[in-house]
């Protein structure tokens, strides 16, 4: 079945932001999940580095990303997904969208963040931890129409911590990049570089 491109949520500032912060972030032998990939620009870029796999609830996105020779998994999120992964990348809809504004297409699923442009953030953190690796990490771009703030809270209510990595003003909004990990491992990590500090001063 041949896929409609006007259906296809097409590579904009905030791709190019997310792709800058991935090509950054990722190593050789990382698995990587890249999650809503719609035309797989992404994804289609690290596959030149480390193995990828690719996921998108939209029929034509999906195919899209095919055509590049991407893996990709038709689904909601992680629905299906069973391996676990060390680097999950994300450009969720994050537009605040009222009910009677939204449009009953495919590319409607790459736009909408309901309400408060946070619904979908809030579905992904809550489930994010079942398929991130241990000393897993993820990227993740929102806007300041969405709420920076808001959405860090989002996530350290699911025991992560995150910081903003990367910045891009885009006309009326600001483009963001977090980077995510699991808040237990982050303290582990730093317990670990304080002990080392204290242990070389002894010498």
């Amino acid at each position: 079945m041949p896929y409609d491109p006007s259906q296809v949520y097409q590579p904009e500032a905030d791709t190019y932001l997310l792709l800058d912060a991935a090509r950054t972030e990722v190593k050789p032998g990382d698995r990587v999940l890249e999650v809503g990939t719609g035309s797989g620009l992404i994804v289609a870029e690290l596959a030149g580095v480390t193995g990828v796999i690719a996921t998108d609830i939209n029929p034509h996105a999906a195919l899209c990303a095919r055509e590049k020779g991407i893996d990709v998994v038709r689904n909601d999120l992680f629905s299906g997904i069973r391996s676990t992964f060390d680097l999950i990348v994300f450009n969720p809809p994050y537009l605040p969208t009222l009910s009677e504004d939204r449009i009953d297409d495919w590319l409607e699923y790459a736009l909408d963040g309901g309400m408060n442009g946070r619904e979908v953030i809030g579905r992904f953190a809550a489930e994010v931890g079942r398929v991130l690796a241990p000393g897993g990490r993820i990227l993740l771009l929102i806007s300041s129409l969405t709420g920076v703030p808001e959405v860090r809270d989002i996530f350290l209510r699911q025991s992560f911590e995150s910081e903003i990595i990367m910045k891009q003003k885009v006309e009326d909004e600001n483009l963001y990049v977090l980077r995510i990990v699991r808040r237990d491992e982050r303290q582990a990590k730093k317990t670990g570089k304080d002990f080392s500090q204290a242990r070389e001063s002894l010498f």
